[in-house]
């Protein structure tokens, strides 16, 4: 009997949005080839999709320049520690999720090896500098580009790029409807209902949850029956969280699972800038976008960034459809009055919902997580040339 050795593909994400598409790749993946072998480094999602993972991601997640060269000797051993597993297991394809800064070096040391690389939600070249798509262009062997004016830049880079659309259009939907959605998380339909969603890094909820939740207090003053739920990414210890809304006095509820259906059920969120602004815009809920950095990172970021917002829907659309208060400018009184604008002006906030409907239309047709999957198996199976 003939031995078949069966495709093994390496998926690597650093932190918890890139786990989530991780595991919805490595789902795609086992629809359209169930004989695979599928290894790397992510967390909860994708360990439930089926992926061995070799790394657990829950200590990585660092954010900020000077932050991350506090943090090097960490990203150095696991470097060589990946590596090592590459010449152990030796994949067929690697597959590099977000993670911009850690993933390029991943992708330089996997080109050495002649392994092939597919760059999957790639660095943000066109906001931090051509030269990171030119260099990628020489280590990878296929860039899977998530939004239509990325896929110009790695291709003016000299990239073999293709243009999937955006994967939270496949994957961004509630399961329930709002019925449902109000009795599952035990939150009443005739109370207003806010969100804080402070992001899936310990540091940057850290950062920004007392800040939300002293905005929240300041919503109570003028909402006073008003409900507040805090979505806890799979990467974040809940208890590490209790103590410090416990201190605030907001009646906070926490919850695991099931975001995109509260999302639904919510009047406004005050939400870190990052995916979780372009999952909110595609549940057409409107946002409160604040964020903070320690303060040389944010200077570096004003000096060397080519954006002129930070929010990914106003990214997308090409202008301010949702607040953003950012630095010096996220206080608890700017963040709570922008809030209470869209959640007690009828106009406002339909005009926002109205806004976010271009953010969906701007980023592709379903089916990203496929398109993605068959361009794995086919550098995978030397089909990409």
């Amino acid at each position: 009997m003939k031995w078949i050795r069966m495709t093994k593909i390496m998926i690597c994400a650093g932190e918890s949005s890139g786990d989530l598409h991780g595991a919805s790749v490595a789902e795609a993946l086992k629809t359209m080839t169930p004989d695979l072998e599928l290894l790397g480094m992510g967390g909860f999602h994708m360990r439930a999709a089926g992926v061995e993972i070799i790394y657990d991601i829950a200590d990585i997640g660092v954010i900020g320049f000077f932050e991350v060269i506090w943090n090097l000797p960490k990203f150095f051993r696991l470097r060589k520690y990946l590596s090592g597993v590459m010449d152990r297991r030796r994949p067929d394809v690697i597959v590099l999720i977000d993670y911009g800064g850690f993933h390029m070096a991943m992708a330089s040391v996997a080109s050495k090896k002649n392994i092939p690389v597919v760059f999957y939600i790639c660095p943000k070249a066109w906001a931090w500098g051509k030269w990171r798509a030119k260099a990628i262009a020489g280590w990878v062997k296929k860039v899977a580009a998530i939004f239509p004016f990325e896929a110009e830049v790695y291709k003016e880079a000299g990239a073999s790029v293709e243009f999937v659309g955006h994967p939270l259009i496949d994957i961004v939907k509630p399961s329930m409807d709002r019925a449902a959605a109000y009795n599952y998380f035990g939150a009443d339909p005739r109370r207003p209902l806010l969100l804080l969603l402070p992001g899936s890094r310990f540091q940057e909820v850290e950062s920004l949850l007392e800040l939300m939740l002293a905005a929240a207090n300041k919503v109570r003053q003028r909402l006073p029956d008003c409900q507040f739920f805090l979505p806890v990414a799979p990467t974040i210890p809940i208890e590490r969280l209790e103590s410090v809304v416990k201190a605030s006095g907001v009646p906070v509820t926490f919850t695991r699972d099931s975001t995109y259906n509260l999302m639904q059920i919510a009047d406004c969120a005050i939400a870190t800038s990052g995916t979780v602004t372009l999952e909110a815009a595609l549940m057409e809920l409107p946002s409160v976008i604040v964020y903070r950095v320690q303060t040389p990172t944010y200077w570096l970021i004003r000096l060397v960034a080519n954006v002129s917002h930070v929010g990914l829907p106003n990214i997308v659309t090409g202008r301010r459809i949702l607040p953003e208060l950012i630095q010096n400018e996220a206080t608890a009184d700017n963040v709570s009055e922008a809030t209470l604008r869209l959640m007690t002006n009828p106009e406002a906030g339909a005009k926002v919902r109205l806004d976010l409907k271009e953010v969906r239309a701007s980023l592709g047709e379903p089916g990203a997580v496929r398109r993605v999957a068959r361009i794995i198996l086919d550098v995978a199976d030397g089909k990409e040339s």
